[in-house]
């Protein structure tokens, strides 16, 4: 994932992943701002950070892996 250009909206392209982590959700290709406010009130989250450490997304992404 060396190019992570394509995963961002072109306002955040070239920014290390230590910013990038910080930014807001809606900084990620496909999220719109609705989508950043649909998670902000469902579960607080407002950072590419806080969706990685959300433990919905962490209990969800073990399911997955443990599922192979």
């Amino acid at each position: 994932m060396a190019d992570i250009n394509q995963f961002v909206d072109k306002d955040y392209e070239g920014m290390d992943f230590k910013e990038l982590a910080d930014c807001p959700v809606a900084a990620l290709q496909g999220l719109s701002e609705n989508d950043a406010q649909a998670l902000k009130e469902a579960f607080g989250i407002d950072t590419v950070r806080e969706l990685a450490d959300n433990k919905f997304v962490r209990i969800a992404q073990a399911i997955t892996a443990l599922s192979r």
